[in-house]
């Protein structure tokens, strides 16, 4: 079996932006400016059990996930054919092809509204749009 040698270039400043800006788009998607009152609405949660919730290991451990997501995302666009557009795309199509439906297939099993599928669905869609046009355009 012949090795497999991939050249990818990946910037590190660029994947820790990237994770940054899905967090700050998570914290405009889900407040009331934009999807927050249909979510908890959605998703059966009170503002009391959110008020109730671990802050500090919510968000820690949220952008620790975009951090990863960042970096699984970045190795796919590392190569040196891929530019701000085409990784707009390829996060879009990341986002709405893998995400949205995975998504989707669990919210349907667990009953839940398309209400739910849609508003987080739709932050998976916008975020990794976001972050491969990022990744995509800061070489």
């Amino acid at each position: 079996m012949g090795d497999i040698s991939i050249d990818v270039s990946i910037n590190i400043t660029a994947i820790v932006v990237a994770a940054v800006a899905g967090f700050f788009v998570g914290g405009l998607w889900y407040s009331p400016v934009l999807f927050g009152k249909a979510w908890m609405k959605a998703a059966d949660i009170s503002e009391e059990q959110i008020a109730g919730g671990n802050k500090a290991k919510i968000f820690g451990l949220t952008f620790i996930f975009l951090l990863i997501m960042s970096v699984c995302l970045a190795m796919f666009l590392g190569t040196p054919e891929i530019t701000l557009q085409s990784g707009a795309l390829y996060g879009f199509l990341t986002g709405f092809g893998w995400i949205f439906f995975a998504f989707g297939v669990v919210a349907l099993f667990e009953l839940r509204s398309w209400s739910y599928i849609l508003v987080n669905g739709g932050y998976w869609v916008v975020t990794m749009t976001l972050m491969g046009a990022i990744l995509g355009g800061w070489k």
